[in-house]
Formats: C-alpha cells, sequence, structure tokens
C-alpha cells in the first residue's frame, strides 16, 4: 500500500509538476544563456534556408499583383504564433547542452524519434490552426474596413491604410485581434513544447502546465510576450535577415525559462 501511493504520488509529480514564481532577472539571464546556446551552436543558416524562400515565394507573388499585400502584416506577425512549433529543435540542443552531452544538427532533427512526438505534432497542429485562423480573421477585418478591394500598389495601400478613417480602423481592430492570438498562443505553449521534450508527458499535460505559469507569472509572462513580439519586430528589419538570429535565440532562450519556471 505504501508502495502504490508512492507510485502515485511520482505520477501526479510528472502529471502536474509544480511551477515557480520569477521575475524580470530570470527573464534576463534566460536570454543570456539563450544567447551562450547559440554562439556555441550557430543556425542563423538553417533559419536564412527557411526564412528567405518564403520570402521569395511572397516576393514573386507580388510581381502578379497585390492581392497578398494586405496578408504581409499577418503573416510576418504569425512568426509568434507558430515560433513555438519552429524552435522545436533548439529546445533539444539547448537541453543536451544544459546536460553536457554532444550536441549535432543531428540531435536537433532527432526530436522525430522523441517519446513525446505524438503529442507534439497534435499540438503543433493546434498552433497551425491558430495560426490559419489569425490570417482569415484578419483578411476578414481587411474586408469590413477598406472593402476587400484588392490595392493597385505599395503606395496606394499604405495610403488607404495611414490617411483614412477605414485604414486606422483597421490597425486597431487588427492589432487588437492579433493581441487575442498572441495571448492564446503564449499561454497554452510558453513552455508546452520544452516540457514535451524533456519529459514523457501528454499534451494535455503540458499544456495545463503552461497555463498554470502564466496564472503564475502573469506580469513576467506579459513581459516575456513583449519580448518575443519586440525581437521578431525588429528581427524583420531589414528584409527579414534578422529573424534568422532572433528566433534561434528566443528558441534557446525558452528552453531556459522552462527550466526556471517549471521544477526538475
Amino acid at each position: 500500500m505504501a508502495n502504490q501511493t508512492t507510485v502515485e504520488g511520482a505520477r501526479a509529480g510528472l502529471d502536474h509538476p509544480e511551477v515557480r514564481h520569477i521575475g524580470v532577472a530570470d527573464l534576463r539571464d534566460a536570454l543570456a544563456k539563450g544567447i551562450d546556446d547559440f554562439r556555441s551552436k550557430p543556425s542563423h543558416i538553417v533559419f536564412l534556408c527557411i526564412i528567405y524562400p518564403l520570402v521569395a515565394l511572397f516576393a514573386s507573388r507580388l510581381t502578379f499583383g497585390y492581392q497578398v499585400l494586405p496578408l504581409l502584416f499577418p503573416l510576418v506577425a504569425g512568426f509568434a504564433l507558430v515560433g513555438p512549433l519552429a524552435a522545436i529543435g533548439l529546445y533539444e540542443l539547448s537541453r543536451r547542452r544544459e546536460a553536457g552531452l554532444e550536441i549535432s544538427w543531428q540531435h536537433a532533427l532527432g526530436v522525430v524519434r522523441s517519446h513525446s512526438i505524438r503529442a507534439i505534432v497534435a499540438l503543433g497542429l493546434v498552433l497551425v490552426a491558430i495560426f490559419l485562423a489569425w490570417l482569415v480573421v484578419a483578411w476578414g477585418i481587411y474586408a469590413i474596413t477598406l472593402g476587400g478591394t484588392p490595392p493597385t500598389s505599395v503606395g496606394h495601400f499604405a495610403a488607404q491604410l495611414f490617411t483614412t478613417g477605414a485604414g486606422w480602423t483597421l490597425i486597431v481592430l487588427g492589432n487588437g485581434a492579433g493581441l487575442l492570438f498572441a495571448i492564446l498562443v503564449l499561454t497554452i505553449s510558453v513552455v508546452s513544447f520544452p516540457m514535451l521534450i524533456d519529459r514523457d508527458v501528454s499534451a494535455m499535460t503540458a499544456v495545463q502546465t503552461s497555463i498554470r505559469v502564466v496564472q503564475a507569472n502573469p506580469r513576467t509572462m506579459a513581459g516575456w510576450g513583449l519580448i518575443v513580439a519586440g525581437s521578431l519586430a525588429v528581427g524583420c528589419i531589414p528584409f527579414f535577415v534578422g529573424l534568422a538570429i532572433v528566433m534561434p535565440i528566443l528558441g534557446h532562450a525558452t528552453w531556459h525559462l522552462y527550466r526556471k519556471v517549471v521544477e526538475s
């Protein structure tokens, strides 16, 4: 009976790990460690190989018309929504480096053999669905404010956006909707994917833990969200090249944030 109680207690500890209260100093330390991991295993080339084909595809589409121009900002903002999934291999590299193990790109790609791969895929599909929902909402806001008429040029679109009442309504509604989507993703994924890499738990357990982390540290997690959003915005200048550095650093830093806020 005593042994059964011990086993049940251990299982409960895995399913409902304790979460810590952290502060701004912890965020700074997580970022510093993320930068250190990036210097140890630079990954900007890999992200350039992912980012620039997407940029080239979007640019080539613009050459045939400006119908997709209103989706430029929603697509860029969407990096924050799918970022936790895109950085999945970086969490594994940071985990191995923290443990003093050998690290290589084979280990980053090895997450496909993870014990939690089904949960990772399931949660990843949730983020992709949220990203697609955000694009639909963003286009809907554009349609009801500026009428959904495709702009004839970049200058025409900018004039519509910044010199008309409908354009400013689009900016306010679009940013408000984007904030709600960002809060949703932050709440369910701030530590979910690192936890799935680290532990043999279900996607639901990882999401519940992430929610409890945000509940225990609302101001600190809001600060982390602002850091992520601001870093991605800066990374888009110029021509998205900065994302190849910003995204890996944020990915590594997220692992260290997880380690700080969730009990081992």
